[in-house]
């Protein structure tokens, strides 16, 4: 037993409770190394009577270590608990205080969960389970207003933008392509900045409380939020708090008065006079002059960003707020800001934009869920790009897993693509594989967002190229790519085992996978090909319910618990394990 590389602490992913009565353990051990692992637990104020035995079961593995989990119900609230340890022959108890060949007989020397409190339970959104996004930037989605054009404007149809043009799209635009946006099928929308700013992009405020003129206004911004709730669509929008833009009128304030500005501790000033060159005088995002940093710990910052954010919901009752930079912000910030926002709407969505490792961010005080780009990353460099072969991604996308509350990885934000990276089919270069990838987002844990133009084909290198405006005559349109993003759209919603069950792989190796997704109501069971060669799949069906293959491009055999699968070239299939499948 390699004793060495067993991990285990009562906090973060390893200890959480799950809901008001559950709370999930979770032990590391290296990869194939414990044959069993069994928890001891109960309450310390009465070990003798309430002290069971629960197995627990193995949710994942990466290139180095299994992930064990149990879900434990504390008689009261309160949980002490040790690990039994079996490796061949010998087995061990691993305690707070180590390894130890004896039964513990003493919880207080067991690892401590010290009470369930429901207030503190992480709970996302029940809606974000069954939810899939359409990400819309506005100023290249559809222009349905001239009248507020920029000065300059493009042409809808010159798709090479550059990083300062404009094209004109706007709020109107939206709205008269609401039935579009409803025919896909997705019952969620997220917008890029709405709020006024010198920029096409809109990230960099300069008034949180008005709706960028070139936009609309907020009677309009009202009226279309109502449009998409009496269709059944949710709508976030972004908002930009690490920084404001050169022009928000604090800041122009302190540009003015230097020191003597009322505002001058809203920001971070290095050095006065303010100065741009050669790098700013004060903090900003990354070193951009015309993005000053905020500063969120002071209470007159802290006070004005949170009655923006109230006002938004309140004004237009909106569903969500996705959090530009949002790591750069300070911790007692983004906890006042869920206290604040959750009291206003229990039900609102705290999407937080953090590219990397975010569990300081999702403890329950601050997110529901994160973008997911570290899982974007595994799926664009084994689909898109072929840098990786099966077994790390199977490797990546566990450890992402057991890396989080279950609960997160329910509500996680899941992505190929976005207005910050290149497009999909752009950098796959093939369709097939571009479906493959977009196929595998739809069944990852979490909840998927395709960026607008996706599902009709559209190309775009890194950003600006990426921003193209869309592109609406149909004879541009890869007709039957938009038929797939629909079926798509359509298969996520309408299985439970896609939006909250287990996530298995029962395949991974070189260039084909097999991965399973169990509930209660069923299982789907989804093969992919990604070789230029034909392959043929044989993998293990769960007899409880048939598998009838629904959706693909494969020759597919079911045996009592057997299914035979054959593909071509980077082709894929779903088979669907349900009573009443068809």
């Amino acid at each position: 037993m390699h004793v060495e590389a067993i991990y285990h602490r009562s906090t973060d992913s390893y200890c959480y409770a799950y809901d008001d009565r559950t709370v999930h353990i979770r032990l590391r051990a290296k990869k194939g190394d414990l044959r069993t692992v069994k928890a001891l637990y109960g309450d310390k104020y009465d070990w003798e009577h309430t002290a069971k035995e629960k197995h627990l079961h193995k949710i994942a593995s990466d290139e180095l270590f299994d992930y064990w989990q149990a879900e434990l119900t504390p008689p009261y609230g309160r949980l002490r608990y040790a690990f039994e340890l079996a490796s061949g022959s010998r087995k061990l108890w691993y305690t707070e205080q180590g390894f130890s060949e004896r039964k513990p007989q003493d919880p207080l020397s067991c690892f401590d969960y010290p009470f369930l409190w429901p207030s503190e339970v992480l709970k996302p959104p029940e809606w974000v389970k069954r939810a899939v996004f359409y990400q819309i930037f506005p100023e290249r989605f559809a222009n349905g207003d001239l009248a507020n054009d920029p000065a300059g404007v493009r042409p809808w149809d010159q798709d090479d933008p550059g990083p300062h043009d404009y094209y004109g799209g706007d709020l109107q635009g939206v709205l008269d392509r609401i039935d579009y946006i409803q025919s896909l099928g997705v019952n969620a929308v997220y917008f890029t900045p709405l709020f006024e700013a010198r920029t096409n992009h809109k990230y960099d405020t300069s008034d949180y409380l008005r709706i960028d003129p070139h936009f609309g206004d907020a009677k309009l911004l009202k009226r279309l939020v109502q449009a998409f709730h009496e269709r059944g669509i949710r709508v976030v929008l972004d908002a930009v708090f690490n920084h404001s833009g050169f022009w928000f009128a604090p800041f122009q304030d302190v540009l003015e008065k230097g020191e003597a500005s009322a505002y001058r501790d809203w920001f971070h000033i290095d050095e006065y006079p303010l100065t741009r060159e050669p790098r700013p005088s004060y903090r900003c995002f990354a070193f951009e002059s015309h993005m000053p940093k905020l500063n969120t710990a002071h209470p007159q910052v802290r006070d004005y960003l949170l009655d923006v954010a109230q006002y938004w919901v309140k004004e237009c009752d909106i569903d969500g707020w996705r959090l530009d930079v949002a790591n750069e912000v300070d911790h007692g910030f983004w906890r006042q800001f869920r206290k604040t926002l959750k009291s206003l709407k229990p039900d609102l969505y705290i999407l937080g934009e953090i590219w990397h490792d975010a569990m300081p961010w999702l403890r329950g005080d601050q997110f529901d869920a994160v973008m997911n780009y570290p899982a974007t990353e595994a799926v664009l460099q084994f689909f898109a790009k072929g840098e990786i072969d099966a077994e790390t991604l199977a490797d990546r996308i566990n450890r992402l897993l057991a890396g989080y509350p279950q609960q997160v990885n329910e509500a996680a934000f899941n992505i190929v693509g976005s207005h910050d990276t290149p497009r999909l089919l752009t950098v796959a270069g093939d369709e097939r594989k571009g479906k493959q990838a977009a196929l595998f987002q739809f069944i990852l844990p979490g909840t998927p967002c395709v960026y607008y133009g996706d599902e009709t084909g559209m190309q775009g290198g890194p950003d600006p190229d990426c921003r193209r405006p869309m592109v609406w005559d149909p004879q541009w349109q890869n007709a039957q790519l938009l038929d797939f993003y629909r079926r798509l759209v359509s298969l996520r919603k309408s299985h439970p085992a896609l939006q909250e069950g287990s996530f298995d792989w029962l395949y991974a190796r070189g260039r084909q996978l097999v991965v399973r997704r169990t509930h209660a109501s069923g299982d789907v069971y989804v093969c992919f090909n990604h070789d230029a060669a034909p392959a043929h799949l044989v993998f293990a069906v769960e007899p409880r319910f048939s598998p009838v293959p629904v959706w693909g491009n494969g020759v597919v055999q079911i045996a009592e618990k057997e299914a035979n699968v054959t593909l071509p070239p980077f082709g894929w299939h779903v088979l669907i394990a349900a009573s009443g499948s068809d």
